[in-house]
């Protein structure tokens, strides 16, 4: 397999996160409402919010292609989210996921938080176990995510430190 570095995403990048999302998400369509895939894989504009108001990380071959992208964002008290995760289906089971989930939980910490959260659908089961494989723990609390159950999963990060 080809390196792969992991930065900051920049407008450009913007097709190729798309394309890494339709591709991760797509197995997943059938469970997913159509509001919720939608929203889960974006659009065009809702790509460029998202580059603005969060912090979006890629992970870039050497041949300049989008493998995996994930989001954050500072919350406030100390908390962080994590959105947006996604692994080229190509680059699953290689290390990539961790990879970027520590690059994101850098992030955050530079920015004073010792506590993240991120959400998640139930047809996630692969997702889940890695996050739970990784620190994250359910905090119970459930919202609707346009008419399908979302889990919220939490991680002390200073904990993760030690």
């Amino acid at each position: 397999m080809q390196s792969i570095s992991i930065r900051k995403a920049v407008p450009d990048d913007a097709p190729g996160i798309l394309e890494c999302l339709r591709l991760a998400f797509e197995p997943y369509r059938e469970s997913y409402t159509p509001s919720a895939f939608e929203d889960t894989v974006m659009s065009p504009s809702t790509i460029r919010h998202r580059l603005t108001a969060m912090s979006v990380f890629v992970a870039v071959t050497e041949a300049g292609e989008i493998a995996g992208t994930i989001g954050c964002a500072a919350a406030g008290d100390g908390e962080g989210h994590i959105r947006g995760m996604a692994v080229h289906p190509a680059c699953a089971g290689t290390g990539l996921a961790r990879s970027l989930l520590e690059a994101v939980e850098a992030d955050l910490g530079k920015r004073g938080c010792t506590r993240v959260t991120l959400d998640t659908t139930r047809p996630l089961e692969r997702a889940i176990r890695f996050y739970v494989r990784n620190g994250f723990q359910s905090t119970g609390v459930v919202r609707d995510f346009f008419g399908m159950p979302l889990f919220e999963y939490a991680k002390d990060l200073r904990q993760s430190s030690r």
